[in-house]
């Protein structure tokens, strides 16, 4: 079903037709009809199948065909989401799609001045997409009107989730009309979400597309065995032999990413690093020039596994494998987009296999080990898991969220000892501690422990990969 039969406005269909798309996805085919039908739904589906156009697509359309209540704009649409490059790159659909409508829409997230914010918002919006904790902060300061939306929007409700936001998400909810449509699109579906949409959701429809533990097909997987110390080696060696024309590498740590991007440019290769301690300036140049194809690779931290949303990615590399299944899902849904193909390598050490066993319960796949060709390793990494030897029985994976709970409230006790005959020695030590006179106090006072100087931390490295910030 092509976008024309949908019923969709003609500017928006000629905004449709100029970004590049003729043809809606399945999640766009079942979700686009439900919207203009005005009921809430709930869309589920893999990362990287169309979901922003699924809903940026019918809200159009009504701010296009419903007319205002007052002549004054007022903001009848919103968008919530986890994080600022999300609300970016929403709001840039938004005006994609949109070129040919008068509209006025803004991104409001933090990490930029909130005057400039305020300033647009004051002139009046029909469309505002936010992160939680910004929205919040305009809410408070009485600089949004959020009296006559119309739809709300919460996008990658499962990662509001993860992230700490639901909470947040329940206040800005209270501060809506009751009358309203109201959208939830996610990767995943845990309770919790489930919970949150019986109580701002009416009736729902539900819509699923694939499972929710597989990629999509399109991607292509390869788990590397390989040394920690020679992960680097064997990400330039595919990087020069392989045809790698567009890659995105996941690191566990901000450091991390930091150093892969140091070593890559020392060896020629045009990389940029992205992650929280860059300023909102430097991470959406940093993006700009990863899309314009300045950079050959971009290294990020899992922050932006569910923010970055560029087509193009030929590969996404696994520097590091992630401690959780879901997240491995959503940093390898980078490539393979909008039915194109991609490929994700996983480098795994020997202290990693544990994770990778969880990726594979979770996928329920069983991967084969991949050696690189001409590459030199050091020593054969065996992907065998090691038996445990602390005589427990190894427990299946179980979700992400059950998992950060139990760590978060597990206590753990040490076992009494078991009653039995006590050491002779230790009996005797006691007894004669016991008889013998007790020692006499010394009469000079103890000093006090001098306080320590602050030790001074190890230099920080200066960062040689091209800075995004100049």
């Amino acid at each position: 079903m092509p976008f024309k039969t949908m019923g969709l406005a003609d500017p928006l269909v000629r905004g449709i037709l100029a970004t590049g798309y003729t043809a809606p996805t399945d999640i766009q085919s079942q979700a686009i009809p439900a919207i203009l039908a005005g009921k809430d739904i709930i869309g589920c589906a893999q990362t990287g199948t169309g979901k922003t156009a699924a809903f940026v697509l019918p809200m159009l359309h009504r701010l296009e065909t419903v007319p205002q209540v007052t002549k004054k704009t007022r903001t009848r649409i919103l968008v919530v989401t986890p994080t600022r490059e999300l609300a970016v790159q929403i709001e840039q659909a938004v005006r994609g799609y949109g070129r040919y409508m008068n509209l006025r829409t803004i991104a409001v997230y933090g990490g930029t001045k909130i005057e400039t914010q305020i300033k647009f918002l004051r002139k009046g919006v029909d469309v505002v997409v936010a992160t939680p904790g910004r929205l919040l902060d305009l809410i408070q300061r009485g600089s949004v009107n959020l009296s006559m939306v119309e739809v709300l929007v919460l996008d990658e409700a499962d990662r509001m989730f993860d992230m700490g936001f639901i909470n947040d998400v329940r206040k800005i909810v209270a501060e809506l009309p009751a009358e309203r449509q109201t959208l939830l699109f996610s990767a995943t579906m845990p309770k919790e979400i489930k919970k949150l949409t019986e109580s701002i959701q009416k009736s729902p429809v539900m819509i699923q597309i694939g499972r929710q533990q597989n990629p999509i097909e399109t991607i292509t997987q390869h788990i590397f065995p390989v040394s920690k110390n020679q992960k680097m080696d064997l990400l330039l060696h595919l990087i020069e032999r392989e045809d790698m024309g567009s890659v995105l590498v996941f690191s566990r740590t901000k450091h991390g990413a930091d150093k892969i991007c140091r070593k890559l440019n020392q060896n020629y290769v045009e990389a940029v690093a992205i992650h929280s301690n860059r300023t909102q300036g430097q991470r959406l140049k940093a993006l700009d020039g990863f899309k314009r194809g300045r950079y050959q690779v971009m290294v990020a931290t899992d922050i932006a596994a569910r923010g970055i949303n560029i087509q193009g990615i030929s590969h996404v590399v696994n520097f590091d494998v992630p401690a959780f299944a879901e997240d491995y899902i959503h940093r390898i849904g980078r490539t393979g987009r909008a039915a194109a193909t991609g490929d994700a390598m996983t480098f795994v050490s020997e202290d990693e296999v544990n994770n990778l066993r969880k990726i594979e319960r979770f996928i329920e796949r069983t991967f084969e080990p991949r050696m690189a060709e001409g590459f030199a390793y050091t020593h054969r990494v065996t992907l065998e898991t090691k038996p445990r030897t602390d005589g427990k029985k190894s427990k299946p994976g179980s979700s992400q969220r059950k998992r950060m709970k139990s760590q978060g409230t597990g206590q753990s006790h040490k076992p009494k000892a078991q009653d039995g005959p006590k050491d002779r020695s230790t009996e005797s030590r006691k007894k004669s501690r016991q008889q013998s006179p007790a020692k006499k106090k010394s009469g000079f006072k103890r000093a006090g422990k001098k306080p320590s100087p602050k030790a001074a931390g190890p230099k920080t490295a200066k960062i040689n990969c091209e800075s995004v910030g100049k």
